[in-house]
This record gives structure tokens, sequence and C-alpha cells, in this order.
């Protein structure tokens, strides 16, 4: 299988929406453990990341209205996508748990993108 033979909508959504693995491991961990809160240590700890990294994915996945606040513990997140956005994160997912190379290899492409764009716009070139 490869990369291409991701369901359009998946390789849209990924492309467009998941900035980095560790973000879409941050999405999974919520999700799979939706009556759970999160806080930054937590989620840390179980992302294998600092507590400043993952109180920085769990705000990330706030404002993407993914995560939600949890009221009654300052700090702490639930998973609360939109209605629309509950479908499209099971089949991200679905396609993780069954092909995570090709997952993780076409968001390394984009961030790959991204770095090349960037390197180019710095890139010295001769004037005629």
């Amino acid at each position: 299988m490869s990369v291409d033979s991701l369901p359009d909508s998946v390789r849209r959504f990924i492309l467009s929406s998941i900035p980095s693995v560790p973000y879409l491991e941050a999405v999974l961990l919520l999700r799979n453990e939706p009556a759970t809160q999160w806080d930054a240590k937590r989620a840390a700890a179980r992302l294998y990341l600092r507590p400043a990294v993952a109180r920085e994915l769990l705000l990330q996945l706030e404002a993407a209205r993914i995560a939600a606040a949890a009221p009654q513990h300052e700090g702490c997140f639930w998973y609360r996508p939109e209605p629309g956005l509950a479908a499209m994160l099971d089949e991200v997912a679905a396609a993780y748990s069954t092909d995570l190379l090709r997952v993780t290899a076409l968001i390394h492409s984009r961030i790959d993108k991204r770095a090349q764009q960037f390197a180019d716009a710095f890139r010295w070139r001769k004037e005629p």
C-alpha cells in the first residue's frame, strides 16, 4: 500500500491539519481515553515528551476544536471534537493503526516540503 492508497479524505486531512507526529499521537491518546482529563504532566508521561511540549500540544488541540478545557480542573483537557471532526479523526486513527509507516511518511513529507521551501527562500542566487 502506498501513501497514495490512503483514503483521499484521510490524506487531505493529514496534509492540511496534522502538523506533526506528536500532534497526531496526542489526538489519538485523547481519543482512545475520552473520559480521562489530560493535563500536561499526564500527557507528557504517556507521549514521552517534556510537560511544556505536551501542554503546547493540548492547547493546539483545543484551538483545533479537538479538545476542550475541563472546566472543573484548570489546565486539563478532554477529547471533545466537533461532531463532523470526530468521524474524520476516527478514519485517521484507523489508517494510523493499520498503516503507521505510510501515515507518518505522509506527515513527514509535509514537514520536509515546508523545510525545503524555507531553505529555498534563503538560497543565494547569482544575479544576471
